[in-house]
């Protein structure tokens, strides 16, 4: 039976700049972010999943948490490009403002075929990436309990690929991923055929007396006639 653990990074520099980071503008966790990692960590070390497979991207947010929950699993790591987060072209490294005046607010709602820059992907080149990703890692690793340490938006995809939903377009759902969270997906045979069961989503015990802060989600970030954000920057408690 195959288990599929996927684990969003810890709180990065770039949630909290904000910054649209690639791997040129990711730089890393915030201290918040490594003590997160360091909360899963802990609970990964008291043996509650037995991995087989540890696989990481390669952007620096995913693969400082993947090397600090290392020594919890045992194993070494893979290091993935293709469960990246979104690619971001020409804006990466730049803050939210400076790449939505010079490349236009994204709105995958109305152009999911758009990149948000040139030399980037559109919600329906990144869908298909990850897509592609799951369904690579499953067949190569099958029967296996395989970790990925990835991003929100890859755990989010993980609905629309595993639920068979529309790739082209955003989902009529809103998902909220949050820091070092894990989400469980577990390959079952059910009504004659096999089929992926969704058994947990954004399982932050660990976190239970620091919390799971996200100062702002690039895409909510819109711009105002003074270049400022015209959205207040969220807080979750």
């Amino acid at each position: 039976m195959t288990h599929l653990y996927l684990i969003r990074h810890g709180e990065a520099w770039a949630n909290v700049k904000p910054i649209v980071a690639g791997m040129r503008g990711d730089q890393g966790l915030t201290p918040r972010g490594v003590a997160q990692a360091e909360r899963l960590r802990d609970r990964l070390a008291r043996g509650e999943l037995q991995a087989d497979v540890l696989i990481a991207s390669t952007l620096p947010r995913a693969r400082q948490t993947a090397e600090i929950i290392q020594p919890a699993l045992g194993l070494p790591i893979i290091f993935d490009d293709d469960v990246q987060e979104l690619r971001i072209g020409e804006a990466d490294g730049m803050t939210n403002q400076e790449a939505w005046s010079r490349f236009g607010v994204p709105n995958f709602d109305a152009e999911p075929l758009r990149p948000i820059a040139p030399g980037g992907e559109s919600w329906g080149e990144f869908t298909l990436r990850v897509g592609r990703a799951f369904t690579r890692i499953t067949s190569e690793h099958a029967g296996k309990t395989i970790v990925i340490v990835c991003h929100g938006g890859v755990v989010d995809c993980s609905f629309i690929h595993f639920f068979q939903m529309p790739s082209l377009v955003l989902p009529p759902t809103d998902f909220h991923t949050r820091n070092t969270s894990i989400t469980h997906w577990e390959y079952v045979n059910r009504r004659a055929r096999d089929l992926w069961r969704l058994n947990s989503y954004n399982d932050i015990a660990h976190l239970h007396d620091i919390g799971a802060i996200e100062s702002l989600r690039w895409e909510d970030t819109e711009l105002t006639g003074d270049g400022h954000p015209a959205t207040p920057v969220p807080t979750e408690e």
